[in-house]
């Protein structure tokens, strides 16, 4: 027995060196099978959408003590959870959104976190008038959280009296939603489109402090893949807590449309939103994805967009053998992945979108690797926010342009690998 699950870890091991060598990443070749027959690919080119968009960005209280001689580093370790987590740092925690989720009796998922309560920090951002006195907050990172709430004030939307549709934010593995001006990004494309961002900080550390893209990890990963399958099966339960919070909030009833909530995932955060959608999630490595578990099913969230989206490696797929995990499920989906980038291949994106049954459309960035593309920018967003005005919002117009649109014009060089079927 021990020969035989030495001779399988080795097998293993060869399988994502050669993905991490780039024998496995790219452009996966799938697409004629995935799109219809008698399908042709669109060519239309459409400008980038303005960004930001037309609402100035406000966001709630994460104010936070800092200590002067902490480097960068020291303070994203309590952000992304690397023997802290940010509520030591909160200097204002009853007026800043914390969710509490219990995680379920099921040691299959949750290992020893199994029954335990964990807390998640959640930012929320918003569109908000352009008089908003509140200041900008500044990181020891160099970003700012726009037109910071602290204490008890409320937010201030750019309309009191409509109901805003939502984006789910989930961070990629090992960061947090301030990380990264790349996140600030997200989020404000997001917020100043008119939508409430909601994003927990994930404290991914907490349960595992595994690197999934560095091979020298790749056997300590094997043998603890119980807090490896804890850390993924607890994203999607923050999420729908977060949600919970925020859409239960004095401050926040009345303001949020409950029938419009989307999400927007990086890497793993993409992964994350396809479990939110009740996607069964690989529990074993040693059967090669053959065991997998459906993790929770939450029906608010109708569309996501997925960034360079994570769905494992060849040998070790995110969602069971041959992206089982994913047959029939019907959210709708946009994948945008980067044709070189060999930690979330683009060859299991494809496989694994072909098993959803609902409105679902895959762009490949030429040349990007895994990481967010400045250059791609425009194109990045453009997409995202077209595909949840269709989904969510339902515009027909938006739904007609995404059935003909090839790629955005100007930025990196995007195109269409499987075509929009929302109509």
């Amino acid at each position: 027995m021990k020969g035989f699950l030495r001779g399988l870890l080795l097998s293993v091991l060869l399988g994502i060196a050669l993905t991490f060598a780039g024998c496995s990443g790219g452009g996966g070749g799938g697409d004629d099978d995935i799109n219809p027959p008698d399908a042709t690919a669109p060519t239309v080119v459409v400008q980038p959408l303005p960004m930001p968009g037309p609402y100035a960005v406000a966001c709630t209280n994460v104010a936070q003590s800092f200590n002067p001689e902490w480097d960068e580093e020291d303070v994203k370790s309590y952000w992304e959870g690397t023997g802290h987590y940010v509520t030591e740092l909160l200097t204002d925690p009853d007026n800043t959104l914390i969710a509490r989720v219990t995680a379920p009796l099921d040691t299959e998922l949750y290992g020893s976190f199994a029954g335990e309560e964990v807390d998640f920090v959640v930012i929320a951002c918003y569109p908000t008038t352009a008089d908003n006195a509140y200041s900008n907050y500044p990181l020891p990172t160099g970003d700012v959280v726009p037109h910071m709430q602290t204490g008890s004030d409320p937010p201030l939307f750019a309309d009191a009296s409509a109901r805003y549709p939502v984006v789910a934010f989930s961070h990629g593995f090992g960061d947090s939603p301030i990380s990264s001006s790349a996140y600030f990004t997200a989020m404000s494309a997001f917020a100043s489109n008119g939508y409430v961002v909601i994003a927990p900080f994930h404290g991914d550390f907490r349960f595992s402090d595994l690197n999934i893209d560095n091979l020298g990890d790749v056997i300590s990963l094997v043998e603890n893949q119980e807090d490896f399958t804890a850390l993924q099966a607890l994203r999607p339960l923050a999420v729908s807590a977060a949600l919970d919070l925020v859409l239960t909030h004095p401050q926040w009833q009345g303001h949020i449309d409950e029938t419009k909530i989307g999400g927007f995932g990086a890497s793993m955060g993409s992964e994350t939103m396809l479990l939110l959608a009740g996607a069964g999630l690989t529990t074993s490595y040693f059967d090669i994805g053959d065991s997998w578990k459906q993790v929770t099913r939450d029906t608010r969230i109708k569309a996501a967009v997925g960034y360079v989206p994570y769905f494992g490696q060849p040998i070790l797929p995110a969602f069971g053998h041959d992206q089982d995990g994913l047959e029939g499920i019907n959210m709708s989906f946009l994948g945008i992945s980067g044709t070189a980038d060999t930690v979330a291949p683009m060859s299991e994106v494809e496989i694994g979108m072909s098993r959803l049954t609902g409105t679902r459309e895959l762009v490949a960035l030429s040349g990007v690797e895994h990481g967010f593309d400045l250059a791609s920018t425009n194109d990045i967003f453009t997409w995202a926010l077209l595909f949840l005005d269709a989904e969510l919002r339902g515009n027909l117009a938006t739904k007609t342009q995404l059935s003909t649109m090839g790629s955005v014009a100007g930025g990196g060089d995007d195109s269409v690998v499987i075509f929009y079927n929302g109509l």
